[in-house]
This record gives structure tokens, C-alpha cells and sequence, in this order.
């Protein structure tokens, strides 16, 4: 995973409310609704609203870095799927790339255009604001995903992970497992992705916060880039260094393929590890009952909720399941866990790192 791949993703908490992915998808749309009998009627009727129905025909843009691991390769497959479904949309996919300037060049050639809305991953959030920007401004609504930007009037609606979520979940995991095995003074090690990311420092903040309520702390941790390579030539260090391990948190399953390899070198089994993003590699590793026991998840299907949004927005409608008649401004995934018990429910979801 190269580093651009992730310089800014990062999950805010806005107004204290936390959506689940599936909670999302329900609100924002009801593909198969479930049937209820009206009282009065007698008939069946459709529960969560029209907003699936064929609607006013609506073109979404879509940018979103190049490639370069699995999760940014599953954003871009997540939002072509969910705009297929859709009779009613026009799916218009720029050229990915890593390069700032050709985004930007992109994206303006979206809002030449006059795409309907404009779903947008930025390579960097901060480098692509006032595009983003130059697109509100035209009267183009923009679904900011992931890397937020700073400027809150270049995007009408920011979907994204929680990052600081993604470490409590863990710490959790983690800490009540060790306290059902009565372990005293367990020995805990944490992989980060690259250390001096806001990202990275939110999940080791939420994993850390959570070990307290437990009374345990961090032995060890360092960082290995978001890369395979890294991955594994970090987790043979610490493996090195610590001869007995209670725990492992690896914050990423894309890295983590490099962390199990290392683990498996090294014949080392006297421990239990989580990982971060919900990879489907890391899904069947967990069903497989290894060393690997859980991952948290911090989901690209965020990409395919963002194209729902960004119809929605087009079409002039609100969240079927929301009060309010307009989409909100933020919305934060929940990071949830996926264990040995519910990985069946997460395998459809889950990407190839």
C-alpha cells in the first residue's frame, strides 16, 4: 500500500451520531423493502419509502486515486457497481492517478461537464479543496469521501470511517479477550500504518483509550508504511524482540498479509492478533481459526453509499428512514468486528488485498 494511498483518510464524529454501514444503506435506499399489511387495507405495503424507484435521470462524476492496494482498488469497483444498479444514473469515472495535478485537471473536467453531482476520493484533501470548491460553486454538489476536506463549503455531504472508532473496537476486542484468559500483565504490540498520519494517530488514540478501561497499555508499536514488504520486516522485528506476545493489533489487512507472513515464519501461535479494514484475505484467515481472530472494519463500501447519496442529492431527496427532508451534511461509519462467528455475514463485503 503506497503511502499517498491514505495521507488523509481519517473519520469525524459530527454531532455525536455514528452510522453503521448497514444502517446507511437502509436509510439511504430499500432495494428489496419488506412487506407489512396495512390495517386499514389489508394490502401489502412497501416499508422505507420510494427513493429506489427510477427518478429524475441524474449524472454523477466520480475521482478517486489510482490503485495501488486493495482498498482503494475496491472504492472504485464498490462505486461502478452501485451506479449500475441505478437505470437512472450516468456514471462518468475519471482517469485514476496518484498525481495531484492530474486529479485536479480531472476533476475540472467533470464540472466542464455539468455532471448532476460529484462523487470525489482526493489524493489529498487539502491539495484538492478549492477544485472542490470551484465545483460547489458551479452548482455541483460534492460527496467528499474518505479524506475530508478542510473547507466545509467545498462539499455538501463528507461519508467516511471512523479511525478512532477502528481502535476502540480493537482495544476491545483485545482487552476483553485477555481479561476472560485472566492475563495480569499481558504483552501487547501495535502495528501502526505510518506513524505521523492524523489517521494513524486517531486509531492508536481509540486502541490505547479502550486498553485503559481495562487496565492494560501498549507494550510496543511501530509503524510499517501501509506496505506488505514493511509489514512483514516490522512484525519479524517485534517477533524478535518480544519472545512471548498476549496480543497483536495490526491496523491494516493490507499490510497484514506481510504480518502473518512473518508470524508464520517465525512459528509463533501462543498469541491472538486483530486486524484493520476488513480485507476478505483477512476474513478467511480468521474463519480458518489461526493466530488472526478478528479485523476491524473501516469498509470501501463506503464508495457505493456515496454514489446512493450522491442520487439522492441529484434527485432532490432526503434518507427514507430520516425525519429530515435533506441528506445530512456527515455521515461516520461505525467500525465494526468481524469474528470467527459473524465472518459469513462480512464476506460479501469484504475486498482483496
Amino acid at each position: 500500500m503506497a503511502d499517498s494511498s491514505r495521507l488523509n483518510r481519517r473519520g469525524f464524529l459530527v454531532g455525536g451520531a455514528v452510522v453503521g454501514a448497514g444502517a446507511l444503506a437502509a436509510a439511504c435506499t430499500s432495494n428489496a423493502p419488506e412487506a407489512d399489511e396495512d390495517a386499514a387495507t389489508g394490502q401489502n405495503v412497501a416499508a422505507g419509502g420510494d427513493n429506489d424507484k427510477p427518478g429524475k435521470r441524474v449524472t454523477i462524476g466520480f475521482s478517486a486515486p489510482q490503485a495501488d492496494h486493495g482498498w482503494i482498488a475496491a472504492i472504485a469497483k464498490n462505486a461502478e457497481a452501485q451506479a449500475k444498479r441505478y437505470s437512472d444514473v450516468d456514471f462518468q469515472a475519471v482517469e485514476p492517478t496518484n498525481d495531484i495535478n492530474q486529479q485536479i485537471s480531472a476533476v475540472e473536467s467533470l464540472i466542464s461537464r455539468k455532471v448532476d453531482a460529484l462523487v470525489l476520493l482526493p489524493n489529498d484533501g487539502e491539495q484538492l479543496n478549492q477544485v472542490a470548491r470551484k465545483a460547489m460553486d458551479a452548482g455541483i454538489p460534492v460527496i467528499n469521501l474518505d479524506r475530508v476536506f478542510p473547507d466545509k463549503l467545498s462539499y455538501r455531504t463528507w461519508i467516511g470511517g471512523d479511525n478512532y472508532g477502528m481502535g476502540v473496537a480493537a482495544g476491545h476486542y483485545i482487552g476483553s479477550r485477555l481479561k476472560s484468559k485472566n492475563v495480569a500483565d499481558p504483552v501487547i504490540v501495535e502495528i501502526q500504518g505510518i506513524a505521523t498520519l492524523p489517521l494513524t494517530q486517531e486509531r492508536s488514540k481509540g486502541f490505547a483509550d479502550a486498553l485503559k478501561t481495562y487496565g492494560f497499555t501498549v507494550t510496543a508499536k511501530q509503524d510499517a508504511k501501509f506496505t506488505v514488504e514493511t509489514g512483514n520486516q516490522v512484525a519479524g522485528n517485534l517477533l524478535q524482540a518480544h519472545k512471548k506476545i498476549d496480543a497483536l493489533w495490526n491496523h491494516d489487512d493490507d499490510q497484514g498479509v506481510g504480518v502473518l507472513a512473518a508470524i508464520k515464519q517465525a512459528g509463533r501461535n501462543e498469541f491472538f492478533m486483530v486486524g484493520g479494514a476488513g480485507s476478505a484475505n483477512a476474513m478467511r484467515e480468521i474463519k480458518s481459526g489461526g493466530v488472526l481472530e478478528a479485523t476491524v472494519t473501516y469498509s470501501p463500501t463506503m464508495a457505493s453509499s456515496a454514489i446512493r447519496i450522491a442520487r439522492l442529492i441529484a434527485q432532490g431527496k432526503g434518507m427514507s428512514d430520516l425525519v429530515e427532508r435533506q441528506v445530512p451534511q456527515s455521515i461516520t461509519l461505525a467500525s465494526e468486528t468481524i469474528t470467527r462467528q459473524n465472518v459469513d455475514q462480512y464476506l460479501p463485503l469484504g475486498f482483496e488485498s
